[in-house]
């Protein structure tokens, strides 16, 4: 198996040190990186752990700056794909439940795989779509996703997994006022609200990330949720 290298070893230690992680965590999140270079079943182009350092460890870490997601005790990564940030997630909250919801089954065989070698215990994949995940319906506190989906999707998909008074966060590059108008407009009618949308730097060439963060304040209707695809399909959006 590939090692880290000095170079990615050195970044890693700097990021678990930025967010108050110990040595165990460093460990996992190490070999993930070198799961993601050395297994040729990784869905990812970026599999050099001096890039991977930043582009999937930090850039999931990030969201460790969001108060809700340091406390869940259920966390939905939807949309999980390689693992990022659901894994990551894991591997540095581990008295958490981490749900990796991907419907490409060879997606989750992969990140079962990297889970067992990183020894991430609390993480589960889960080979269905977010529509379809009955287990998970009004039963995590926080609901992640990352380079899914335009937000209506990813708050109507979000919406009936929260329990009431949970958090959807969204990872997302520039800000578009279109989308977000139309995902205040689908938060509107699922039972969401817009707490903020806030800029953060996961890494120091990173350009124009924000995390855009969801509350769930009331019920959420009981035709929801819809089937699947439909949510892009014909998606929840403002009045123009």
């Amino acid at each position: 198996m590939l090692s880290l290298g000095e170079t990615a070893s050195a970044a890693l230690t700097a990021l678990v040190q930025r967010y108050g992680l110990d040595a165990r965590v460093e460990e996992h999140l190490g070999s993930l990186l070198v799961t993601v270079a050395d297994e040729p079943t990784a869905p990812t182009t970026v599999t050099d752990p001096r890039e991977g350092v930043d582009a999937h460890l930090a850039d999931s870490l990030v969201g460790l700056e969001i108060d809700a997601i340091r406390s869940a005790r259920r966390i939905a990564d939807l949309g999980a794909g390689a693992g990022f940030p659901g894994l990551v997630l894991a591997a540095a909250l581990p008295e958490a439940r981490v749900d990796l919801v991907e419907s490409v089954g060879k997606k989750c065989a992969y990140m079962a795989l990297a889970a067992e070698r990183a020894g991430i215990a609390n993480a589960h994949p889960v080979p269905l779509r977010a529509e379809e995940w009955t287990d998970g319906r009004l039963a995590c506190d926080v609901v992640t996703a990352r380079a899914l989906a335009p937000l209506t999707a990813i708050v109507e998909y979000a919406a009936p997994l929260l329990v009431e008074g949970g958090t959807l966060v969204a990872w997302k590059g520039a800000r578009d006022a279109a989308e977000e108008a139309d995902g205040e407009a689908a938060a509107e009618i699922v039972g969401l609200e817009r707490v903020e949308v806030r800029p953060v730097q996961p890494f120091a060439s990173a350009q124009h990330r924000h995390l855009h963060v969801y509350a769930k304040v009331r019920e959420t209707p009981a035709r929801f949720p819809r089937r699947p695809g439909m949510a892009r399909k014909r998606p929840l959006v403002a009045a123009r």
